[in-house]
């Protein structure tokens, strides 16, 4: 039961809302769609379930072309951000309508419900109405209502942003899980880089309605292939600076320099950009290998457990991230430290050099 994109794309009027995409997602993944807001990410999975036709390309699913194929004609779920419950309802029964829909046995409808509702912590809520809920409790009644029934293609769209914090985290654990032993193909939406490697499974990173690399999240975070990838899967913002390699060193500017990476080919001297996550730049030195960087401090954001430093140097913005407290007060000058084994290489368009 893959699910196959083929060339499909998505215009309306002028706009180009997702460029002609070439995807395939196999049953029993779990799929991560990573990206900002406005990166296409919404609009792909409408495309994906039904609700929006392509304006070119075709979209297969078990063997079968679906492409113009009804949402109603289709074994899909979907999740939405903003919960959609049916008010005059119980609990329950919006949990139990897409299994009663399918006429399944009274006590099967009631083991199920109950099973999802005690994974979504909303067993004791089964006999309010939506309105009797907190918003937070309302979205996992949302996301039980999907999740109840064995669907072919499941589709999360950032279903845990509204939740409080504990609870999303424990739903982090238990999604992957809950999809585990189903051979379905799931496809879950977010903006957070962390939230796509905690899930784990594979990644499509989105950028203005293009996929930018998809694989293992994981190895897409450790070594992404452009440029972009590396932006869409960094969050704060990935450090971005101009170098130059002369011989055995990288220059950054004229007085900071390291060793230049061994084993990499092509690796010829000239100009490169240096890319390097913020928890790599941080006030205490890592290593002896540590490049250091002088900066002006913009502002420092300390919340107890960690130090965000936003400063610039080099005539770029940079920001450190770093465990415990480190005030740095906003014009003065800081010494941190690079991490620069840490750090990936990309040439002047973009592309990772690699080993």
């Amino acid at each position: 039961m893959s699910l196959q994109l083929k060339g499909v794309g998505k215009t309306i009027g002028a706009d180009t809302h997702i460029f002609p995409t070439d995807l395939e997602l196999e049953p029993g993944t779990f799929n991560t769609l990573l990206g900002t807001t406005l990166a296409g990410k919404t609009t792909l999975m409408q495309l994906m379930a039904g609700l929006e036709i392509p304006t070119q390309g075709e979209i297969w699913f078990d063997g079968k072309n679906v492409t113009g194929t009804a949402v109603q004609s289709r074994n899909v779920s979907m999740v939405y951000q903003q919960f959609i419950n049916y008010p005059m309802l119980s609990v329950f029964e919006n949990i139990a309508s897409p299994l009663r829909v399918g006429r399944y046995p009274r006590q099967e409808i009631k083991r199920r419900v109950g099973e999802i509702a005690e994974l979504l912590r909303i067993s004791p809520m089964l006999n309010r109405k939506p309105s009797e809920l907190s918003g937070g409790q309302q979205q996992r009644c949302a996301m039980a209502r999907a999740l109840v029934k064995e669907s072919d293609l499941i589709l999360l769209d950032e279903p845990l942003a509204n939740l409080d914090f504990k609870l999303r985290e424990e739903l982090r654990d238990e999604l992957p899980k809950l999809f585990a032993e189903r051979e379905c193909v799931v496809v879950y939406a977010t903006t957070e880089p962390s939230e796509a490697l905690l899930l784990g499974g594979q990644t499509a990173a989105m950028h203005e309605g293009r996929i930018v690399q998809f694989g293992v999240s994981s190895e897409i975070y450790e070594t992404p292939n452009t440029l972009k990838s590396a932006q869409v899967f960094s969050e704060p913002p990935i450090n971005l600076v101009n170098v130059v390699k002369r011989g055995t060193k990288i220059h950054l500017g004229e007085a900071t320099k390291w060793t230049a990476p061994k084993g990499i080919p092509n690796f010829v001297d000239g100009e490169y950009i240096f890319a390097i996550r913020p928890h790599h730049v941080t006030p205490t030195r890592p290593s002896t290998t540590a490049a250091i960087i002088y900066g002006i401090v913009d502002v420092a954001e300390l919340s107890g457990s960690e130090s965000i430093i936003h400063f610039q140097a080099h005539d770029r913005p940079w920001i450190s991230l770093s465990h415990g407290v480190h005030p740095f007060a906003a014009g003065t000058k800081a010494k941190l430290y690079a991490d620069v084994v840490n750090g990936l290489y990309f040439t002047p368009n973009g592309q990772l050099v690699t080993s």
